[in-house]
């Protein structure tokens, strides 16, 4: 579980000992934790206090835990919220998505299962803290490409059909989904979304099926699957170029006919959704390769589109950058800087390989770490091109050219120098080296890597 900046989680739970349990788990990784016995306790913290993380049971004696979810998400509809309940019940399930809960957890669980979920919604909030977390009103740039995507875009809005979007990383295809949905007919239904690396492969069919009790070992309760809790709305398939080969047949089947069966039973759930489907490489690529079923491309191909990469839309940085400063200025509670002139032409000059997630981590560090009023080159300078020199540069080794080095000990050596650059933060490593989450967490496994240190 990743915690860049040492985030902050809200605990709320009338037992005291699940508190001090949870409250452990959580300080060991990293993070910091506020606890609440009950919702008034809770609210009164959220007055005073943003959190990105709100973890909370449901049946509480003063008041309901789907009630502060609900409250949590109208005042901060950034802070993730992970519901747990002992007397889960699967329409109960999909009522709290359906609301705005980003998971739902049935008691009794271990903290492994709780590390899962945290990971999986905390995500797109880590790596990306402002373009994907920005809602339709909030698309900034006036770019012709940029224009002509969302363009694009809006006429597939007016349809039911499926839409796979294929862009570069960090160019916002998640943005771009909701971009979909919020201009849809089912703007008012859930918005769904799994990312198809960063789930187990073992997991990923119960996480987009559900299960019922007894399925397998563990599944102690019935579980929702995020085709069902997206149900009359949009599911979100992302990086669904991950999709296992296993899996692929049966979301197939599930495209075509809009109906599955939980893992374990023989029941069929009929579903209405939207499906957006998003790839940073090339479906058609992977197809050639053998490693993606054609007939599930042409399926989820129905409407393509892509987002220019931000060096094709340098005319939009200085409104990207402007839209970045105040957020995070309005964030840490202190005036918007002024960017200067020079600034801003340098940052138009940078090639910026992350896209607008780099530009958007650029300038929360540079409205951080600023002093003054006004951001001027020399913020560029020392930001940009050497940031905190001392602990995030890679580190020379001999090991990395040495003569007759085996491959697995320079794939290890390349791993952990990317990890340490990255500040342990496997998705922007597996961006950095090409491959995919799962790629990186089955090589931490493989080659031993303490895996807490790079979560």
């Amino acid at each position: 579980m990743s915690t860049p900046g040492c985030q902050s989680v809200l605990l709320v739970d009338d037992e005291p000992g699940m508190r001090l349990a949870l409250k452990a788990n959580f300080q060991r990784e990293g993070w910091h934790v506020e606890t609440a016995s009950g919702t008034t306790e809770a609210l009164q913290k959220l007055d005073r206090q943003r959190f990105p993380l709100v973890v909370t049971d449901v049946r509480m004696p003063d008041g309901d835990g789907l009630h502060l979810m609900r409250t949590v998400r109208r005042s901060s509809p950034s802070t993730a919220v992970i519901v747990l309940t002992a007397f889960g019940t699967v329409p109960e399930a999909v009522r709290a998505m359906q609301d705005g809960a980003c998971d739902y957890l049935t008691k009794p669980i271990s903290f492994e299962q709780l590390q899962s979920a945290v990971e999986r919604v905390m995500g797109k909030v880590e790596d990306s803290p402002a373009p994907d977390s920005l809602r339709e009103s909030e698309i900034v740039g006036s770019a012709p490409a940029l224009l002509k995507a969302l363009d694009r875009a809006l006429h597939a809005a007016r349809t039911n059909a499926d839409v796979l979007i294929e862009a570069e990383s960090g160019t916002g295809k998640e943005l771009l989904a909701r971009y979909i949905h919020d201009h849809s007919s089912r703007r008012n239904k859930p918005f769904v979304a799994v990312n198809c690396a960063a789930v187990p492969e073992q997991l990923l069919e119960s996480e987009l099926f559900g299960h019922v009790r007894g399925a397998f070992t563990g599944a102690t309760a019935a579980k929702a699957g995020r085709f069902e809790l997206a149900d009359g709305g949009t599911l979100l398939l992302d990086e669904i170029a991950e999709m296992p080969a296993t899996l692929q047949p049966k979301l197939l089947r599930v495209l075509q006919e809009r109906e599955f069966e939980r893992l374990g039973d023989t029941r069929t759930t009929a579903v209405n959704i939207r499906v957006v489907a998003t790839s940073n490489v090339s479906l058609q690529a992977r197809v050639e390769e053998g490693r993606f079923r054609a007939d599930l491309f042409y399926r989820l191909n129905v409407i393509p589109l892509t987002l220019p990469p931000l060096r094709d839309r340098r005319e939009d940085i200085p409104a990207l950058a402007e839209s970045f400063a105040r957020q995070f200025a309005t964030e840490a509670g202190r005036r918007m800087p002024t960017l200067h002139p020079d600034f801003v032409a340098g940052l138009q000059r940078h090639r910026w390989p992350g896209n607008i997630r780099e530009l958007g981590n650029f300038m929360q560090r540079v409205v951080t770490l600023c002093d003054s009023n006004e951001i001027g080159a020399e913020h560029l300078a020392n930001e940009l091109i050497h940031p905190g020199r001392s602990h995030t540069m890679i580190p020379t080794s001999p090991v990395a050219a040495r003569p007759g080095i085996s491959m697995r000990e320079l794939e290890r050596h390349l791993l952990e120098s990317t990890l340490l650059q990255t500040g342990g933060n496997r998705t922007r490593a597996a961006e950095m080296l090409g491959v995919s989450l799962r790629t990186i967490r089955n090589k931490i496994r493989e080659y031993g890597l303490p895996p807490r240190r790079y979560a």
